[in-house]
């Protein structure tokens, strides 16, 4: 079903790097939503009435809000694709992240309001009424929300979406949360007990958990998490698969919005190098890097001697020194400047977040270290996390 609608709504669905099929992606996704959504507010709502059910109601309730939800995303997907303009050279792609955002609060707002009503209903309990009809309903319910959920789930895998990944969440606990209903409206009909408040209470709480997921799942990008190690392995690996690039480091991964991602790293070659061949070589990764992973790359050109014996040795000596602290360690950018006084040893140590030592007690101990080799040595040492 959902390879045959993606064939008859979106064109080139295969093709997800590209903003405009990630929007319709989006489109199809929320159409699809807010036509379930309604449809099942609309009959549990008239369930609730005839059993006089606050579990019901409240679970005909938290539908409407899945499909405000689901306009939300439209609204969302509509504004993420927009181009890049002067006030957002970058694209509105975090649009899709802030989307998610709201559909969170809103499902929080919802969670808090279904609870009072349950509460209340257990305080002040009502005669439930059931019926075959409502059996039915809340048993088609659980079908198409479960049907939604994984409708959702394989269009957030497809785009990498965190807004329809949420959506296929909301809907899964949907399915669940129905099912509770469904059980505690047999209950009262086999046995007489009224749990239908208790029902409504599980109901809630199932909702607002939904909310705390997905509003820490999409707050992560927005704050500006740590990038993917694995497209970080394979971004390094492309690289360096170019034997005249010896190393990088200080990578930078910007994620403005899926499809939109801006990296900068400094690449290491040798300072002998002639200064147009390593300008080709710079040039020629930044094309692979960008037509392979689909992001903007800016690489700095860091020269470092690999022919001076003095140096080479001196850094093997450093490194060991660096190891000896704690083998997480790491060094780049090593060079030296001679002088007739003293000789500068220059180079970046990087370290761990949340490391055992503080960064000035790692730098004291290697500069320590160094010194003791040499009273001509003169560490100038800065830090980079690791």
């Amino acid at each position: 079903m959902t390879k045959l609608l993606l064939n008859i709504f979106v064109k080139n669905n295969n093709n997800v790097s590209d903003i405009m099929v990630r929007q319709k992606y989006g489109t199809l996704s929320g159409g699809i939503g807010i036509l379930i959504n309604i449809i099942l507010f609309i009959l549990k709502f008239s369930a609730g009435v005839l059993t006089s059910s606050i579990s019901v109601t409240a679970d005909a309730f938290n539908n409407l809000s899945d499909a405000g939800s689901s306009i939300v995303t439209l609204i969302g997907f509509k504004i993420s694709g927009k181009p890049a303009d002067s006030d957002h050279p970058y694209g509105h792609g975090r649009a899709e992240y802030i989307t998610a955002l709201i559909i969170a609060f809103v499902i929080v707002i919802m969670g808090f309001e279904l609870l009072e009503s349950s509460i209340e209903k257990i305080i002040n309990p009502e005669i439930i009424n059931f019926t075959s009809t409502s059996f039915f309903i809340l048993v088609i319910s659980i079908i198409a929300k479960l049907w939604l959920a994984l409708f959702n789930k394989n269009l957030g895998k497809r785009i990498n979406s965190s807004a329809l990944s949420a959506t296929a969440t909301d809907s899964l606990n949907d399915s669940i949360a129905t099912a509770i209903v469904l059980i505690s409206l047999l209950t009262v009909y086999f046995s007489g007990i009224n749990i239908d408040g208790y029902a409504g209470v599980i109901v809630a709480l199932f909702v607002l958990y939904s909310g705390y997921d997905t509003a820490k799942d999409t707050l992560q990008p927005l704050l500006g998490r740590a990038p993917d190690p694995d497209f970080v392995k394979a971004l390094e690996d492309c690289i360096i698969s170019n034997p005249k690039i010896i190393g990088i480091h200080d990578m930078i991964v910007h994620d403005y919005g899926p499809g939109r991602v801006i990296v900068s790293l400094h690449a290491e070659i040798p300072c002998d190098m002639n200064l147009l061949e390593a300008h080709d070589i710079i040039d020629n990764a930044e094309l692979i890097v960008k037509s392979k992973f689909k992001c903007e790359i800016s690489i700095h050109m860091d020269p470092i001697a690999t022919n001076d014996k003095f140096t080479n040795e001196l850094k093997e000596k450093v490194l060991d020194i660096i190891n000896t602290i704690d083998p997480c360690l790491g060094l780049h950018d090593f060079r030296i400047t001679n002088g007739p006084l003293r000789t500068n040893i220059i180079f970046d140590i990087e370290i761990p977040f949340n490391f055992k030592y503080t960064d000035k007690e790692v730098v004291k101990a290697t500069a320590d270290k160094i010194k003791a080799l040499s009273d001509k040595y003169y560490p100038v040492i800065h830090v980079d996390k690791k």
